[in-house]
């Protein structure tokens, strides 16, 4: 189940059709997982989550279904827009070169 509802992407994308409902839902599932992975902690373990948390998930869904192709001419590609990992990096548990970071050796 998600942590933020296809109607309030939906909401937030203004979107007023059914027509993307299933890629909607996809998107969700891919933001809520890259969140997870970047901040070191599954969005499903917290409870509740955070506003700022959610707004970064909606925000990454708008920019999965706006930018659904990762060619690009004459732009900085990015693998998130930077209001999601301004967000996100106040909730990264490790940063490279940190303390207890794993080294992967």
């Amino acid at each position: 189940m998600s942590i933020v509802t296809p109607a309030l992407a939906k909401a937030h994308m203004n979107i007023d059709t059914n027509t993307d409902d299933e890629l909607i839902q996809l998107y969700l599932g891919a933001a809520e997982t890259w969140l997870g992975n970047y901040i070191g902690t599954p969005l499903s373990t917290l409870d509740p989550l955070p506003d700022d948390l959610k707004l970064a998930v909606l925000k990454l869904v708008a920019f999965y279904f706006e930018q659904r192709e990762a060619v690009a001419f004459g732009i900085t590609m990015r693998i998130a827009p930077y209001g999601v990992t301004s967000i996100a990096d106040s909730y990264r548990e490790n940063w490279f070169g940190e303390e207890g970071a794993t080294d992967g050796g």
